[in-house]
């Protein structure tokens, strides 16, 4: 079966699906949201311009990089399985995930949106798959101003300020290395094939931050390993000249590498504040909202994605970023994957979580959960444990 994928060149979370389905060797063909079908059909399909979307042989459509490679999972015999067999692997890998689609958010948007240098490189890579072919300059012009302008605003909800630019850069440099260590062992993040951690992070590491002029050349200087990660991650031969015939098994369970804590080290140090503080904020909202019908956002359109700004302390700096449910969507995969685990391999997790100081990922929970229903997200019902 060959699937279509529409999204853009330039899209960090079309990064994440594309490269998944080059890892698998699953036949697809790549269009741009120009394309005719995907504004006259996909659009009021999914309820919104939203990229990726997959659409299946039989006319399926699949919205959204995880859901996608779920899909994917269960419908099609793949050779190198994102999910690992190990609990505790799979729950590390939905960290990832989730830290890589999100919590790399800033320096992408940074690297991206900073540096007026490189603006003319986006502008074409943008409109190559976002105005149809033949549109006059003029137009041109004017779709890129709308769309950078829309670009440049969410680099400030997700916490790009003059006064974070400097912290952003030594932390994502920071994390550069971090990874770069732990690849001079392992092809991937949890061994020898990709798992849906390394596609989390391929989301921001590809599309923004290897591919745009100004962090690619940060990327392959200070990096060079994570830069070839990233052309493994695209490629669907095995690259792996610097490995010795690595083969496709994953680290045992129980011989969790140091390079790799150091990374989830780096996680609870980055991210974990911003996630407490943005579940804090969505509780409170809940709160607010007694009267909210489940299986709706609580919004006046059903399209939104952000319910508010939460604050919270980053490196010494206070920063408001924007509340997004779809976040706590990925966080619940985590737990759900621990929440079903023996009880053998929940200690084990607990063990690693609170060792890196990440075991409030474990319990940290919205209300209500976050559920997506007809491509959108949408609150369900109140948890039982919760009382009013």
């Amino acid at each position: 079966m060959t699937y279509k994928l529409y999204g853009l060149p330039s899209s960090l979370y079309t990064g994440k699906v594309r490269s998944y389905l080059r890892k698998q060797g699953i036949p697809f063909i790549e269009h741009g949201v120009n394309h005719p079908h995907y504004q006259k059909t996909i659009i009021p399909s999914v309820g919104r311009f939203i990229m990726p979307v997959v659409e299946a042989a039989d006319g399926t459509l699949i919205q959204d990089g995880a859901d996608i490679i779920d899909y994917l999972e269960e419908h099609e015999t793949v050779p190198l399985p994102a999910q690992p067999e190990s609990t505790l692997l799979k729950t590390v890998s939905y960290l990832f995930e989730l830290f890589g689609g999100e919590g790399l958010l800033r320096p992408a948007m940074h690297y991206r949106w900073s540096f007026d240098e490189q603006l003319d490189f986006i502008k074409d890579d943008f409109l190559c798959a976002l105005v149809p072919p033949g549109t006059d300059q003029q137009t041109r012009d004017g779709n890129f101003d709308f769309a950078s302008q829309r670009m440049r605003a969410a680099s400030k909800s997700f916490g790009v300020t003059e006064d974070s630019k400097p912290l952003i850069e030594s932390s994502y440099l920071e994390f550069l290395q971090l990874f770069a260590q732990h690849l001079h062992n392992y092809p991937y993040l949890l061994g020898g094939r990709p798992t849906m951690g390394d596609y989390g992070l391929v989301s921001a590491l590809y599309a923004h931050l290897a591919r745009d002029p100004v962090p690619a050349k940060l990327m392959r200087e200070k990096a060079p390993a994570v830069s070839r990660w990233v052309e493994r991650m695209n490629a669907a031969e095995t690259i792996d000249i610097e490995y010795a015939d690595y083969h496709t098994d994953l680290i045992a369970a129980g011989q969790i590498p140091d390079t790799l804590k150091a990374l989830m080290i780096y996680i609870a140090q980055e991210y974990l504040a911003e996630l407490e503080a943005h579940v804090a904020f969505a509780n409170n909202w809940l709160r607010n909202h007694p009267e909210l019908k489940t299986g709706t956002n609580g919004l006046d359109d059903p399209a939104a994605r952000f319910i508010g700004k939460a604050e919270f302390d980053w490196r010494g700096l206070s920063l408001r970023t924007g509340v997004l449910p779809y976040r706590f969507y990925l966080l619940q995969r985590i737990q759900r994957s621990y929440e079903q685990a023996s009880e053998t391999e929940q200690q084990q997790i607990l063990t690693l979580f609170e060792e890196t100081g990440l075991a409030a990922v474990l319990r940290l929970k919205t209300d209500r959960p976050v559920e997506r229903i007809n491509h959108l997200e949408v609150w369900g019902e109140l948890r039982p444990e919760i009382t009013r």
